[in-house]
């Protein structure tokens, strides 16, 4: 994750619960196929701690890593999780979690990787399971479309042939559509939400066209969601 993401991150961070509508949805579903109750967790980019809301077992061990101090100062607390406030991608992580950790799980996260093929090749060296649902590039197809902007997010079906490679999976494409009453309202959302990756290519003029000429009264989502054992 680059620097101009954590800060966005950082910067919204008391505004993200408001405006977190599918990515707290994603991490429910995602805890959801996860059927082994593991008792040692680790969570990338962990954030105000929605993975960990949506577990209903008891834990030995739950290590969250998310770069935002402003967004992990929200994560629950309690004797059982510790949390390392830094890049998940850092030296000092793979350096502090070694294997074999019961599960590795990332919500809404891994599509900020710089290389996420080594992401995906390390976490399979480190967990006995892994779950992860990733924002790909379907989402948002229509803002990118009308602004002639390129996607930095992934495509779905090279995601899923990079996880086969490392890692026997199930996987699953979920589309979502969420509502808004005005343009206005949905590119606040995309704003305090984070998943535009807080990159500002569009002049003022531009994003005034955008927000006026924008079709749909929903804005669009496309989620990979992944769940296997290190081959």
């Amino acid at each position: 994750m680059n620097s101009k993401h954590i800060k966005e991150f950082s910067r919204h961070a008391y505004h993200y619960g408001e405006y977190t509508i599918v990515q707290k949805e994603v991490a429910r579903y995602l805890v959801q196929g996860v059927h082994s109750h593991p008792r040692s967790i680790v969570d990338l980019g962990c954030g105000c701690g929605e993975i960990y809301r949506n577990i209903t077992w008891e834990m030995d061990a739950f290590i969250g890593v998310d770069s935002s101090q402003e967004m992990i100062s929200l994560h629950p607390t309690c004797k059982e999780v510790s949390i390392i406030n830094t890049d998940f991608e850092s030296l000092h992580v793979r350096q502090k979690l070694q294997p074999f950790y019961d599960l590795m799980i990332s919500s809404s996260a891994l599509q900020w990787s710089k290389d996420i093929e080594k992401m995906i090749e390390w976490i399979s060296l480190t967990c006995k399971e892994g779950a992860f649902a990733i924002f790909t590039d379907k989402t948002f197809e229509t803002i990118y479309a009308l602004s002639g902007l390129a996607t930095f997010l992934p495509n779905a079906q090279k995601l899923t042939t990079l996880f086969e490679k490392y890692f026997t999976c199930k996987h699953e494409i979920k589309s979502f559509k969420l509502p808004f009453p005005d343009n206005i309202s949905k590119f606040r959302y995309i704003k305090y939400s984070g998943v535009s990756g807080g990159e500002k290519k569009l002049s003022v003029a531009q994003t005034r066209a955008l927000i006026q000429n924008y079709p749909h009264t929903y804005l669009e989502f496309e989620v990979l969601f992944v769940w296997g054992v290190p081959k």
